[in-house]
């Protein structure tokens, strides 16, 4: 895995938001849940530096959202996340096909539906798991949650760990 990628990402991403610090807290965390998800299922080295990658860059669509629209839904951030995300990776050495699966993956991190790859399930499931602290979900939308987006075994352990649910 290139950790000099990562490691560049990570710092780039928090001068991207700069002076915001819940967005570098809520990234940071969904990289991390990430990071121990993808480890506890045995992806491959491959499969693992792109969830990393995307982890990091997944909320990247809020800033230009905000800036073009006033506000930004998630729809927004799937819309105007991949192409600022494509510049960063270019900026920073990824290869075209890496670019594309983790532009592909920032367009569809609220879609949860077509889910194809171990690398997008575990992305959905490391930001919920951050999405349900940080929105103080209901133990309702939390066990949902359990049922409609979780997949693997390292994820349910960890929001049923967390949640007590």
């Amino acid at each position: 895995m290139d950790l000099d990628k990562i490691q560049a990402l990570k710092e780039k991403m928090v001068e991207f938001y700069r002076g915001c610090p819940e967005q570098i807290q809520h990234f940071l965390k969904v990289y991390a849940f990430a990071e121990m998800i993808g480890e506890a299922e045995g992806l491959d080295e491959h499969t693992l530096f792109l969830l990393k990658s995307t982890a990091l860059v997944h909320d990247i669509g809020i800033r230009p959202a905000k800036e073009k629209y006033g506000y930004s839904n998630g729809k927004l951030q799937e819309q105007e996340g991949p192409a600022e995300a494509g510049r960063l990776l270019d900026e920073l050495g990824y290869g075209e096909a890496d670019r594309e699966r983790i532009c592909y993956l920032v367009g569809h991190h609220h879609t949860y539906t077509g889910v194809d790859g171990a690398d997008y399930r575990i992305l959905l499931e490391a930001d919920f798991l951050v999405n349900g602290y940080e929105e103080k979900m209901s133990r309702e939308a939390l066990t949902h949650g359990l049922s409609a987006v979780f997949e693997t075994e390292a994820g349910k352990r960890l929001l049923k760990t967390m949640f007590d649910v």
